[in-house]
Parts: structure tokens; C-alpha cells; sequence
């Protein structure tokens, strides 16, 4: 594993210097021979022959994204088969979004970004975009996609004050200017910024992208500008919600992907026979993407995601109940695995590679609402005692077989930003140390058991809130519990729902939580360091100073610490610069902060995932990069192309 771990992190390496080049790239353009020797679904004909669908000819754009396997070393596939996944909860059916990873633009498969639903892009000085759509190209209900789909999200949905109280949200937004936004005809669309914005493409590739478009012709039948008033008020009612613009905040969600009757750009789209446990969802007539042998994609007609017990996809897994799986499964997950495979499974069992900074970070919470454990939270030497009193040896021998690499949270080894130095700051098990750390900010009382007290007299009983959906989080925390108390503090562990932990954080009812490190691992100069500035409420150390900036200073509280001042100034300084010399310099000042102040603690880096893939499953990875940023899980690698072949077993 460890020489598979080695080839794959050299590849990677190599990708990420190509990563995010900003500039116009060039499609391969469908020529007039594949348009007219297109070849029909056996899924679709029927409807094809019966006069409910048009020919696949008349459903592609007109210049569709022709993709060449070949040059990616993957092969040609066939139309058909069932998809089997599963996730733990039923809002997570949105993971069909970033399944699909239809995007304006996406990663390619080095990093390098590529339009998709665009048919081009044009970047001039930096601030001005001009992004070309696809003529013909159509939402999944066959409807046009058209400039007035942008204008309608710019103009009747961003800007309108009873749909977007804050306006246009902040990523649209460059030192508080918003662009001018021009619309030249049906297949143009213009943002220009007085100033250059390099988040802006990156942004659109995300796995949970900013849809900056709406299907026009299905939401303005819920907008109070357009709608029959008599007939908007009756869906209001049917709905059962207070008023038109609930009623389309309710219907308008384009990445939950809860609206079936919402039109997408999507690879498979929600079917009718979907229930309460399963959802199915069937491929996109109208989608985008064709092979150079005339097949439209997606190869695979259904996606079958089951709604199970997050303890219970393992198990399920095991059972040979999935064709492509990882969400839900953990490394310690795969010795069962292993033995099902080997027993005869009809899955093979990949390990990929972690992009994330840390497989799991402690986040003391610096806007806490109880002011004793605020100003102890936000000690640099606090923090660093709780660092330097965990045991990253232990916890990757007991739970990873040492294949891990321990150390805090910052770029991995993959990363041309990586440094070894930021990555065993303040790491090391240290345990007198710590002591003395903890002793010199006054914290020397302690009570009968050992347990050091606070100013006002209560036990330093550290709170630490999880989501409690990984075993291997709570083993780590229970490794901690023992060594911490060494130090005198008592670490009690909190299991909440996802939803439930974000609020607690978000609205300071949290002391401090778990979570993965920055969810990309390996940024390059060029990639945007915003996710290291408060910038984000989703960063569980400071989410109302996030908060403050994400809503313009409406919410919220501004950064009170310097040292996230001067992560914001950065920040704004990588916006402003001119020269790859002059982003990595940022970034490498940017880390350094992170290393010294440790806003986030990491633990163990770079562990194996496992990947679970029926055995008839075909161009899936052997190794990979298993990331939310950037690349989106699956998304990257193309799950439209997969296909399966049951006549040759692997």
C-alpha cells in the first residue's frame, strides 16, 4: 500500500503545478458525422417512437462536450444498467449533485480547470468573464437553456430583496463592489468586476458550486413579477407556506436536488418511482456530454440511492449491496471488507488517498458564548498544550496501522505549498511540556481528581462536540481522553446530528468540535487561500467571524484576534496579486499563522479511504485522490463515463 500510496501522491504532485490555469480553453467540437450517427438509448426509445421525446439528434446541444476516453486511458462504454449507492440520511440525496459534477466549468482530471456546460470562457485582466453557453443545449425538461436563466438568477433572484435580503451573496462580490452584468444575446453572459477576481472560475468548479443560473421558464410561475396572481396565491396555499417568495425559496433548490419537479443540467435526474428509502434517479435525456463514437452520456441509465443507517453501510456493503461506495465507510472498515472480496464478493476494495488537510481536526470554538472559557480558548498557549497532549502515534498505529502521517493541519506532502516544518509544529507528544504551558496561563488549581480548575472555581472539562458518524473520531478523541487528563483537563465527548453540531457551533453554544482538516489538501499558489482567512462560518474556529464577512457585516462579529486580521489582509493581498512569486508568498505567510496559532489541530493526514466497486464496474480509478475539494468526491473522475460490463469480470 505504501508504494501505491507513493506513485499515487508523485502524480498528484505533478497535477497540482498545472492546477487552475485561468485561461480560455479549447473543447473538441462535435463534428457533423457524430451528430448525424448518434446513437439512441434503449432506455429512451420507446419514448423516442411513441413522439414524448425528440431524437437523441434533436436533445443534444448543437456543439456538445465531446469527451475522449481514450486519451484518458479509460474505455469506451455501454448504455444501461443500475447504479446501487447508499447514504445515511435523506437530505443527502443532494451527493447526486456532486455525483454528477455538471458544472459552468470543472476540474479536469490534472487539476487544470475546463469548461463543461459552457462551450467556452474568455478571461480578460483578470476581472472581466465572458462565459459562451452551447446553442441547443437544454434543461432536462427539454426547455432552452438560455442567457435569460443568468439574468433571471441576477436580476429576479439575487437582487430581489424578498428572495435575497442581503442582495447578491458574497461571492459575487470583490472588495464590496458587485460586477456589472451584461447579457449580449441568448448565448452570452458577461461579469465585469473593476477589479480582478481569481475566485471566480474556481468557485464554479466547486463541489457544491454557486448555481449563478435558474431554470427561468419553471420559477417564474413562483415569482411574484411574473405569475398570475389568482393562481400563485392557490400554489401558496397548496403548499401550505406563508407567502410567494417562501413558496420559491422552497421549490428553487438546485443543489438539495428535493424538487423533482425542478429542471437540471445534471447527469441522472429524480424519478417518479423514487421512495421514502430509495430514490431513484434516471439519466438526463437532454444531457450534454457525448463520446467520439456518438453515445450520449451517462453510460449507467439509473442511480439507485438507499437510505440506510450510517452504521449499517459497511454491513450493506459488505453484503454486495453497492456498485460504487465510500461515503459511510472508514479505513477501519476494511478488513471486513477485504475478507468479503477475498469470500467471493462481487466488489473489489480500492484504497485512495485522503485529500483532506487532517482526517480529523479538534476546533476550539474562539466565539464561544461563555466568556471565561472564550479567553482560555483563545490562549495561544492553551491550544498549544491541547496539541502537544495528544498522542498522533498512538492514534495512527491503533486505527490506521501507522499508514497515516501524523502531524497538525496543513498542505500534504502532494502539496507544492507543503512544508514539513508547519506540518510537526506544535505535534509532538509532549506532555511536560504542556503541563508547564497550561501552569503559566494560571490554570494551577486543581480539584481532588486531578482535573485543573477555571478563574471561577468549575472543572477544566473540555467539551468536544462530534457527528458522531465515524467510529475512528470517537477511538481518536478516546485516546485523547487518557492523555489529557495527564494534563489535568477532562475531555467529555458530545455525539450530536450533523445539522444540530453547525448550529451549535455557528451560534457560539459549542466549546469546541471535530471535523476534517481543509477539506483541500493540496492548493498550489494559484489556488484560492480564502478557507484559511475568516471568511467562512463553516470553519468551525471562529463561525460568527465568517459569519460577519459572508453577510457584509449584518451578522455576526468582526475578527478581534490579530493574528485573523492579518489572515484577512492576506487574503485580500493573494486578490491582488500579480505574480505566481507573490501568491505563494501569501499562502506560505498564511500557513505559517496556522501553524503557530493552531486555529484548527490536526491529528493524522493522508489515510487510505477505502473505495467499494462492483467487479463489472468499469473506468473507476485503481488510485485516486478522494477529496471534496477540489475535485468532489466522485465527481472528478467522471462517474457518467463508468459503465458496467458483465460479460468480462475484473
Amino acid at each position: 500500500m505504501r508504494n501505491c500510496k507513493a506513485v499515487f501522491t508523485l502524480r498528484i504532485l505533478r497535477y497540482c503545478f498545472c492546477c487552475l490555469l485561468l485561461l480560455p480553453t479549447v473543447q473538441v467540437s462535435a463534428n457533423t458525422s457524430l451528430l448525424a450517427n448518434l446513437q439512441e438509448s434503449d432506455l429512451l426509445s420507446e419514448q423516442v417512437a411513441s413522439g414524448e421525446l425528440p431524437s437523441v439528434v434533436d436533445r443534444v446541444p448543437e456543439v456538445p462536450l465531446v469527451v475522449d476516453l481514450k486519451a484518458g486511458g479509460r474505455k469506451y462504454g455501454k448504455q444501461g444498467g443500475t447504479l446501487r449507492t447508499m447514504v445515511s440520511r435523506s437530505k443527502d440525496i443532494r451527493q447526486m449533485v456532486v455525483l454528477g459534477y455538471a458544472r459552468l466549468v470543472i476540474h479536469d482530471r490534472d487539476y487544470s480547470l475546463a469548461p463543461d456546460i459552457l462551450e467556452s470562457y474568455e478571461v480578460v485582466e483578470g476581472r472581466k468573464f465572458t462565459l459562451r453557453l452551447r446553442p441547443g443545449h437544454r434543461w432536462s425538461d427539454g426547455h432552452l437553456f438560455t442567457s435569460a436563466d443568468f439574468e433571471y438568477w441576477w436580476t429576479d433572484v439575487a437582487n430581489n430583496p424578498d428572495l435575497a435580503p442581503a442582495g447578491p451573496p458574497q461571492f459575487m462580490r470583490v472588495n464590496g463592489a458587485l460586477p456589472t452584468v451584461t447579457f449580449p444575446d441568448a448565448h452570452t453572459v458577461v461579469y465585469a468586476w473593476e477589479q480582478p477576481n481569481p475566485y471566480f472560475l474556481p468557485l464554479l468548479a466547486q463541489a457544491r458550486p454557486p448555481f449563478i443560473f435558474r431554470p427561468r421558464h419553471y420559477l417564474e410561475q413562483y415569482h411574484q413579477r411574473y405569475a398570475d396572481p389568482d393562481k400563485l396565491a392557490e400554489a401558496v396555499e397548496a403548499k401550505r407556506v406563508r407567502s410567494w417568495n417562501s413558496l420559491h425559496n422552497k421549490l428553487d433548490n438546485m443543489y438539495k436536488f428535493d424538487n423533482p419537479d425542478l429542471p437540471t443540467l445534471q447527469p441522472w435526474i429524480t424519478s417518479a418511482d423514487s421512495s421514502k428509502n430509495r430514490r431513484i434517479f434516471v439519466r438526463n435525456p437532454y444531457y450534454h456530454r457525448v463520446d467520439q463514437r456518438g453515445t450520449q452520456l451517462p453510460y449507467i441509465d439509473k442511480v439507485e440511492m438507499s437510505i440506510v443507517g450510517g452504521g449499517l453501510i459497511p454491513a450493506k456493503s459488505n453484503a454486495g449491496e453497492a456498485d460504487l461506495q465510500a461515503r459511510g465507510l472508514n479505513f477501519s472498515d476494511v478488513s471486513i471488507l477485504k475478507k468479503g472480496e477475498v469470500d467471493g464478493g462481487n466488489y473489489r476494495v480500492l484504497l485512495w488517498s485522503n485529500g483532506s488537510a487532517s482526517q480529523m481536526a479538534i476546533y476550539p470554538n474562539l466565539n464561544f458564548a461563555d466568556p471565561v472559557w472564550r479567553k482560555i480558548l483563545r490562549d495561544i498557549r492553551f491550544r498549544r498544550a491541547l496539541s502537544l497532549g495528544i498522542d498522533r502515534r498512538m492514534i495512527n498505529r491503533a486505527l490506521y496501522f501507522g499508514l497515516g502521517v501524523e502531524g497538525g493541519m496543513s498542505c500534504l506532502s502532494a502539496s507544492p505549498l507543503h512544508t514539513p516544518e508547519y506540518q510537526s509544529a506544535w505535534s509532538s507528544f509532549d506532555l511536560e511540556y504542556a503541563n508547564a504551558l497550561l501552569d503559566e496561563i494560571g490554570l494551577t488549581e486543581r480539584q481532588g481528581d486531578g482535573i485543573r480548575l477555571l478563574p471561577d472555581g468549575r472543572p477544566l472539562r473540555l467539551i468536544i462536540e462530534t457527528a458522531g458518524e465515524r467510529q475512528e473520531v470517537e477511538n481518536a478523541l478516546q485516546i485523547t481522553v487518557d492523555t489529557w487528563r495527564d494534563l489535568g483537563i477532562e475531555l467529555v465527548m458530545r455525539p450530536l446530528d450533523r445539522d444540530i453540531l453547525r448550529m451549535h457551533v455557528n451560534s457560539g453554544a459549542s466549546m469546541a468540535s471535530v471535523w476534517f482538516g481543509w477539506d483541500n489538501g493540496i492548493p498550489t499558489a494559484n489556488t484560492s487561500p480564502a478557507y484559511l482567512a475568516p471568511t467562512q462560518q463553516e470553519f468551525f474556529a471562529w463561525p460568527m467571524w465568517g459569519q460577519y464577512h459572508q453577510t457584509g457585516g449584518k451578522a455576526g462579529e468582526p475578527p478581534d484576534i490579530e493574528e485573523a486580521r492579518q489572515l484577512m489582509r492576506l487574503s485580500e493581498e493573494w486578490v491582488t496579486a500579480s505574480s505566481d512569486e507573490e501568491r505563494r508568498r501569501v499562502w506560505e505567510a498564511m500557513l505559517k499563522i496556522h501553524a503557530d496559532q493552531l486555529f484548527g489541530i490536526g491529528m493524522v493526514a493522508e489515510t487510505p479511504q477505502p473505495i467499494v466497486v462492483s467487479r463489472q464496474l468499469r473506468n473507476v480509478p485503481e488510485t485516486a485522490l478522494w477529496a471534496w475539494q477540489p475535485g468532489a468526491h466522485f465527481g472528478i473522475h467522471r462517474p457518467d463515463e463508468f459503465y458496467f460490463d458483465t460479460e468480462e469480470s475484473m
